[in-house]
């Protein structure tokens, strides 16, 4: 398990890929606003091809050419925004500003009013890219990627559910309970904070396994280094449910199994140097308070 924290700054910020929270017609305002600061300071704005459509904005291009294209990405919205983005661009490597409609949010690095002043800094590389882990898994050979959590629950809320749990093929472990937690450092202080797990230093490499509601009082959660690999299936006849970041489901029959490794790439979020990890704490979670 190790801290990793590079000083990584973009050669080129001419042009930036703009993506909206879906479903959210009432953004076309917030983006021309959004839009016209990033051009007041000579950086070219492109919208991706959906949230266009959505606003009404016709020139956008595929997400997948938009990362191609643009020196960094832009996302407007909230985390979950930012983590469905994370997931879909991760193999173009480019960097990724949160810019969070409302309150502060642990990934999204800043408000619209806050932007030109940080634009400015931008320029001057006052700025951090941070490089979070994600981890890659396969379940039933469909293969995905998950930037905070990945979850193994019951398919009905009134069943607990057996859960096997591996390391490199040998098994550690057997829960018993509402369901079970791999996440992320990043993902630390989303499902696994709520289900009792340790908050762990985002830029760490390592997986936190904590049991949801286990019906044993000597199940802990558990933190590991990163180098192994899980793998978790029930033996129930019912089998479970494998959620990914809360945005996608799979089903898991009897037997059937989810392995997790650390991916091969890491997702880069744009940070104010304003913004450090444990003044986000102190807001969110009343730290120190």
């Amino acid at each position: 398990m190790k801290s990793i924290n590079n000083k990584e700054f973009l050669q080129n910020k001419h042009q930036a890929g703009i993506i909206l929270r879906p479903n959210s017609k009432e953004l076309k305002d917030v983006y021309l606003s959004i839009k016209e600061k990033f051009e007041r300071h000579g950086i070219k704005t492109i919208i991706e091809k959906i949230s266009g459509e959505m606003i009404e904005v016709t020139d956008g291009l595929s997400l997948t050419m938009l990362a191609r294209e643009c020196d960094f990405l832009v996302t407007i919205g909230g985390d979950g925004t930012l983590i469905s983005v994370a997931r879909r661009s991760i193999k173009f490597g480019k960097p990724i500003l949160g810019i969070n409609l409302g309150t502060l949010g642990f990934l999204t690095s800043v408000l619209p009013e806050e932007l030109d002043k940080f634009l400015s800094d931008f320029l001057e590389d006052i700025y951090t890219i941070d490089s979070r882990m994600m981890i890659k898994a396969i379940i039933n050979k469909n293969k995905t990627i998950a930037f905070n959590d990945i979850v193994l629950k019951s398919k009905s809320v009134a069943h607990m559910v057996n859960i096997e749990a591996f390391i490199d093929g040998k098994k550690f472990n057997s829960y018993y309970g509402d369901g079970l937690v791999v996440s992320t450092p990043t993902g630390s202080t989303a499902y696994n904070l709520s289900s009792g797990g340790p908050v762990v230093y985002p830029l760490t490499d390592a997986f936190i396994v904590t049991p949801i509601s286990a019906h044993s009082l000597t199940q802990r959660p558990l933190v590991l280094p990163a180098d192994f690999e899980i793998e978790l299936k029930t033996p129930d006849e019912n089998g479970a449910i494998v959620l990914i970041d809360g945005q996608d489901i799979y089903e898991l029959k009897k037997n059937e199994s989810v392995k997790i490794k650390i991916a091969n790439q890491k997702s880069k979020l744009i940070r104010s140097i304003e913004r450090d990890y444990f003044s986000v704490l102190n807001q969110k979670l009343n730290w120190g308070k």
